[in-house]
């Protein structure tokens, strides 16, 4: 399924949460917190200014973000948790 964000809209694919700790210890699925990092796999257009023109996303495909834990709509595509975020719910991007 092919989906494309309309104006300053992100879809991201939520990354796996951790299963294993940093010391080795494996974390039950009740333990794992929902992950708040993601790869973006589409972008909008971007945000039409007051003036007229016409702002571009900052974030391109492919880009590792950090997004907040509550932010945006929930989606499934092909069996990938996804999320479409505004551009403004995206934290950082990963360099």
């Amino acid at each position: 399924m092919k989906v494309k964000p309309l104006a300053d809209r992100v879809l991201v694919e939520v990354l796996e949460a951790e299963a294993k700790t940093k010391g080795g210890i494996i974390l039950p699925d009740i333990a794992q917190k929902e992950k708040s990092e993601g790869k973006v796999l589409a972008v909008g257009p971007g945000h039409v200014l007051d003036s007229g023109k016409l702002q571009p996303v900052e974030v391109k495909v492919g880009d590792k973000v950090i997004f907040g834990k509550y932010s945006g709509d929930e989606i499934k595509i092909d069996d990938k948790d996804c999320k479409i975020l505004k551009e403004n719910e995206i934290l950082a991007v990963f360099e």
